[in-house]
């Protein structure tokens, strides 16, 4: 991998280009991401560095999370740590910063994300319906989705 960092998704925004056309923006906070451990060939077999993101209370932290970065050196605490096989890690040393600006502008970039995790959810949070009346006769089954649409198409249009 030739350069990595750790970000967060902010929100959605557009702008607009010379020619009047709307580009849909994500926002990501990304940086500065400290180095937390340096991975090296003699001792752990490979070459790579722990980057840290999203400052966080200590308290908030296990004191083996706590021990690993204060050995690092960090003063404020990470909640996030990701490994990286960067192809200049053995020049990174640890309490180095990476920011955004190993990225050029213009430079395309693979992004993976997670997502929150719903877990076993119903229609009306997992695809925006609606809930049914509170009152009268409704039952207990005011959070169902109910009627998707009509029988003669027998699908439910895009």
């Amino acid at each position: 991998m030739k350069k990595g960092i750790v970000g967060k998704k902010i929100g959605m925004t557009q702008i607009f280009t010379e020619d009047g056309r709307l580009i849909p923006v994500t926002v990501i906070e990304a940086g500065p991401c400290p180095v937390v451990q340096k991975k090296t060939v003699e001792k752990d077999g490979y070459e790579a560095v722990q980057l840290g993101f999203d400052a966080v209370p200590e308290r908030k932290l296990t004191k083996g999370e706590i021990g690993h970065q204060k050995k690092a050196g960090i003063e404020e605490m990470k909640k996030v740590l990701k490994e990286f096989k960067l192809n200049k890690a053995a020049e990174m040393n640890v309490g180095d910063e990476i920011k955004a600006d190993v990225f050029a502008a213009g430079e395309c970039v693979d992004v993976t994300g997670l997502t929150k995790g719903r877990g076993y959810t119903g229609a009306i949070k997992r695809w925006n319906l609606h809930m049914l009346g509170k009152t009268h006769g409704i039952g207990p089954i005011h959070r169902q989705s109910g009627s998707m649409g009509v029988i003669d198409p027998a699908r439910i249009f895009k």
